[in-house]
């Protein structure tokens, strides 16, 4: 001990000649060497990776294989791609568009180094938080994404992008750089890289796009599927918002004078979206509803899909899909006639089919082609539900009963129809309502039940909250717009014994060979009592009856008479959902026009609830038109004609 009393260690911790806490305080010798250390390792570390991570070859976006899509039976239905995408040198981009989608992506593109160390940080933090992944790179590391590496969200993919980035930046001209990421980029409409975007939007070259039209397609980089004017009202107020921001950025940035800028003040409309002949008749609709489910299941994006090589399995049934587009155009052709009436123009048809005992969707009706009627009438929700609403309402109050009797204040009478005596003054006779189309015992009954706990119900039988109107008085009598998916998927829980299961598109899927998380199915969930459930599918048998004309009601060429509700609400929509178990019921109408049905009985759940929906919607009319006259004078409403379509379609070979 002698020996080495007084020797200096390399570290002095703890510390020689303190007392107490002190003894344990490191110094701030220690605190800097530490410190020092940190960083020349981490220097060294980023020197190890930096020399080891090469810039790999670029990704063969235009060899990529294409995405095939099979029917439920196996056999393909589509192949859709390969990428659509045409180079173009900066010669032919005009210096106005590059200039907007520098100001909107990257102001700082010329002076930077090709990275963000703020928008790295704040992607890996989000990522081992498990948040959703911002925005923030620079176009240098956008174009190594699109370039060299997956979409895939992690954090070694970002780290190898902000490596080559890096080198990138070295090793490229900025020009190079930018015209690597207006050729690789994602605009939405199958498109990948400005020329190809200025031909999906606005049917020219790139060379020909002005400052306006550039300002839009540059808006896109931001995501086509929430940017792009062409499919929905809100996307088109944000792309106005951001065409008109990144406008005002070029001046501000002093690449656009005011003069310049106060030519551009009227938003240039793209032309409609379309799509690939290959996706003609169904097909295309069939497509929309897969990829849907899919980004909802998987997180992929339309940029993911649309470079290919992927294997979707779906649920589609081949044969069904095309009986249900034949008994569409059967009855279109017998009972319409545009040129005689006029009432008869606009007229627009949706259907869905959904597999009660799992949610499959075995056939979709979207609209005469998906190539000319871009919009998907079977996954629309802008058509109100008016009286095939109404079995909601009448779930509701039951359910509410058996709640009751589970926890009885006194013990109830119980009628010879199995249900307590005094929900008659509870509620009213609403089966009698619903036959009789009477609108007030619903209103009533939506005061005593609460509106909030009928919309609790239809949205845990499968509509969907956004779908769901405001809670105002009138809200029982279908104000809410459902897709016929989602009216075809609500339907199936009155069939099924109150279970539901959520409605899929996608059985499985692969890419590479690789089979892709996300496609496990839940067990249905008992979203109503059994006996509830079958109380609701008897109470719509009779309509059913006499809305087909068929025994029990019989033959008759009127819808069930129905109750209005205001007079601006009237007759918007007609409404037949149906299901072949046992004998057909029905219920239902918008204002003045709908028919909706349900089914009781026992089987198997293979046969599906089919849910056809009737409008007229002129393309860029703000509200549907009315129905009055649809199908000649003796036609009333329309309304007899969704469940010809329905019994077309089960009655086809």
């Amino acid at each position: 001990m002698k020996g080495t009393k007084g020797r200096r260690r390399f570290i002095d911790y703890p510390r020689q000649g303190r007392e107490g806490p002190r003894r344990w305080l490191p110094s701030w010798r220690l605190w800097l060497g530490t410190f020092s250390f940190g960083v020349l390792s981490l220097a060294g570390l980023f020197a190890i990776v930096y020399a080891n991570v090469d810039i790999p070859d670029e990704n063969e976006l235009a060899a990529q294989e294409a995405t095939v899509y099979y029917w439920a039976d196996g056999s393909q239905m589509v192949s859709v791609g390969a990428v659509n995408r045409q180079n173009v040198t900066l010669g032919n981009v005009p210096d106005s568009v590059e200039n907007s989608v520098i100001a909107a992506e990257n102001a700082t593109f010329y002076s930077d180094p090709g990275i963000s160390f703020q928008g790295i940080a704040r992607a890996v933090v989000n990522m081992v938080s498990g948040e959703e992944t911002q925005g923030g790179s620079t176009i240098t590391q956008q174009y190594v994404k699109n370039t060299y590496l997956s979409q895939d969200q992690t954090v070694t993919r970002k780290v190898k992008e902000f490596i080559i980035a890096l080198k990138v930046s070295n090793q490229k001209s900025k020009q190079d750089i930018l015209r690597g990421y207006l050729n690789t980029s994602w605009f939405g409409r199958g498109s990948y890289g400005i020329q190809a975007a200025a031909h999906a939007y606005y049917g020219i070259d790139a060379s020909k796009l002005n400052p306006s039209q550039g300002a839009l397609l540059a808006a896109l980089l931001k995501g086509s599927e929430q940017y792009d004017p062409g499919l929905s009202k809100a996307n088109h107020q944000r792309a106005v918002e951001r065409w008109s921001w990144i406008l005002d950025r070029q001046v501000a940035t002093g690449k656009m004078s005011e003069e310049e800028r106060a030519k551009y003040r009227a938003f240039p409309e793209p032309r409609s979206p379309a799509k690939p002949t290959s996706q003609a008749g169904q097909t295309g609709y069939l497509v929309d509803v897969a990829n849907k489910f899919v980004k909802a299941e998987t997180g992929l994006t339309d940029a993911d899909l649309a470079r290919g090589g992927y294997r979707i399995h779906t649920t589609f049934d081949k044969q069904r899909t095309r009986r249900l587009e034949k008994a569409v155009t059967d009855v279109r052709r017998q009972h319409l006639d545009p040129k005689k009436r006029a009432a008869d123009n606009y007229v627009e048809f949706g259907a869905a089919s959904v597999r009660p005992k799992d949610g499959a969707i075995l056939a979709v009706y979207g609209g005469t082609d998906a190539t000319r009627h871009f919009s998907n009438n079977a996954d629309t929700t802008a058509v109100p539900a008016g009286s095939a609403f109404k079995p909601f309402v009448l779930a509701t109050a039951l359910q509410q009963q058996v709640g009751r009797a589970e926890v009885p204040v006194k013990e109830p009478e119980v009628t010879g129809e199995g249900r307590p005596a005094d929900w008659e003054s509870d509620f009213g006779d609403l089966r009698g309502a619903l036959m009789k189309a009477e609108n007030p015992p619903f209103v009533q009954a939506g005061k005593r039940l609460g509106l909030e706990r009928i919309r609790d119900l239809a949205v845990a039988a499968g509509l969907r909250e956004e779908s769901m109107a405001r809670l105002e008085q009138t809200f029982p009598l279908g104000t809410s717009a459902p897709s016929a998916i989602r009216m075809a998927s609500a339907y199936t829980t009155f069939v099924n014994g109150g279970l539901h299961a959520d409605p899929y598109a996608v059985s499985s899927m692969t890419y590479g060979g690789r089979k892709i998380r996300g496609f496990d199915r839940a067990e249905p969930d008992q979203v109503l009592d059994a006996g509830v459930a079958q109380q609701v599918s008897a109470s719509l048998e009779g309509l059913g009856w006499r809305s087909l004309g068929l025994p029990g009601g019989g033959a008759s060429s009127r819808p069930v008479a129905a109750g209005r509700t205001e007079p601006g609400d009237r007759m918007k929509s007609a409404w037949f959902i149906g299901s072949p178990l046992a004998a057909p019921g029905a219920g239902g109408e918008t204002g003045a026009g709908t028919d909706a049905e349900g089914r009781h009985g026992e089987g198997d759940g293979d046969e599906p609830t089919t849910a056809v929906t009737m409008f007229r919607n002129k393309p860029g009319a703000p509200e549907l038109l009315p129905m009055q006259g649809v199908g000649g004078d003796g036609k009333g409403l329309g309304t007899a004609l969704p469940p010809k379509v329905w019994s077309a379609y089960q009655n086809a070979s």
